[in-house]
């Protein structure tokens, strides 16, 4: 296997070098492309220094077999063509093609088979935050079907780069010394605040984040759910939270809800309230699955349920479910040019 990856400086590119590692995926050669301030790189991968190349309009990708793609959704549309043209599955990870009718958007816990159809040799990874979203929903709705759901996002300053890290750093440290706090990254302070805005506004006067969780998951499930979300920017430094609740057409119970979890791959059940054992970022960041806990009835509706999930969107959230996507292909027969 001939594998590439575009973006291999950024943190999600930085992460596929790991999760591709993790998991023994099996690969007989890496390229690795990146921008002009990182072409000339090099990265350790299975002992062998590997320099970043520049990403070029050429023939730099014939041979390919499979392509990540994580440098945003501007290089992703210009560079498409040149990525696939010789029957490289590409794999990406921005937004540029999610929403497009013949481009599948593939979560693995819930439609595999979806990334078998790609008329364009492209498959979209969805969002850091309809990713975690969808792998439990799915759990659910295999008991009954899901009419709506309303979803408040709790999202890590890594969710805009390791720079909003790095800024949320300084802000603490410049805080604690009566210092005023460095804001560049996000409109406001973000350290000891929360700021109710993820993505830019639309004109319903949601953000594009809370719209993608809304049309992302309608795609993936091949339903008519109706998703409302707000999405909040929190001073955590990685995995992202979510406060789920949803509405089925037949009621199911807290009983039945933990054991769809249990039983479901990819969903680690982690709810004693008695024990105060619940999802929480600080131990999650760098785990694979998706965490679920606080599973409870809604008090004002018998068909509702509410519960907490947490998952690293670096990891499941961007590097390991577009892996998990590339794994699934090699089940499958016929799927390469080779």
């Amino acid at each position: 296997m001939k594998i590439a990856i575009v973006g291999a400086s950024g943190a999600v590119g930085q992460e596929f070098l790991r999760v591709l590692d993790e998991r023994n995926f099996p690969i007989d050669e890496l390229v690795l492309f990146g921008s002009a301030r990182s072409a000339g790189t090099k990265y350790n991968f299975r002992g062998k220094d590997i320099e970043v190349k520049l990403l070029q309009h050429n023939d730099d990708f014939k041979g390919t077999d499979i392509a990540f793609t994580s440098a945003g959704a501007g290089t992703s549309k210009e560079f498409a063509e040149t990525i696939t043209r010789y029957g490289a599955i590409m794999i990406d990870n921005s937004s540029a093609f999610r929403m497009e009718e013949n481009i599948p958007l593939v979560v693995p816990e819930v439609n595999p088979q979806d990334a078998l159809n790609r008329p364009k040799g492209i498959i979209a990874n969805p969002n850091c935050t309809t990713i975690q979203m969808v792998v439990a929903l799915n759990a659910i709705e295999k008991l009954s079907h899901i009419r709506r759901v309303h979803v408040s996002t709790y999202q890590a300053a890594s969710g805009a780069g390791a720079a909003a890290m790095e800024e949320l750093y300084t802000q603490c440290r410049q805080i604690l010394n009566g210092e005023k706090p460095t804001v560049e990254k996000f409109a406001y302070q973000l350290a000891f605040n929360l700021i109710p805005q993820v993505d830019v506004f639309t004109d319903n006067g949601y953000t594009k984040e809370e719209m993608k969780m809304y049309h992302e998951t309608r795609k993936i499930m091949h339903s008519d759910i109706q998703v409302s979300a707000t999405c909040v920017r929190v001073p955590s430094l990685r995995a992202h939270s979510e406060s789920i609740w949803l509405e089925t057409e037949q009621p199911v119970t807290v009983s039945e809800a933990r054991r769809a979890f249990e039983n479901t791959d990819g969903i680690i059940l982690q709810d004693e309230p008695a024990t105060k054992e619940y999802p929480m970022p600080l131990f999650i960041s760098g785990k694979d699955p998706v965490y679920v806990g606080r599973i409870r009835k809604d008090l004002t509706n018998e068909n509702g349920l509410a519960f907490w999930v947490v998952s690293d969107q670096i990891k499941k959230g961007a590097a390991l479910n577009a892996v998990q996507i590339a794994e699934y292909l090699l089940t499958q027969p016929g799927q390469f040019h080779k």
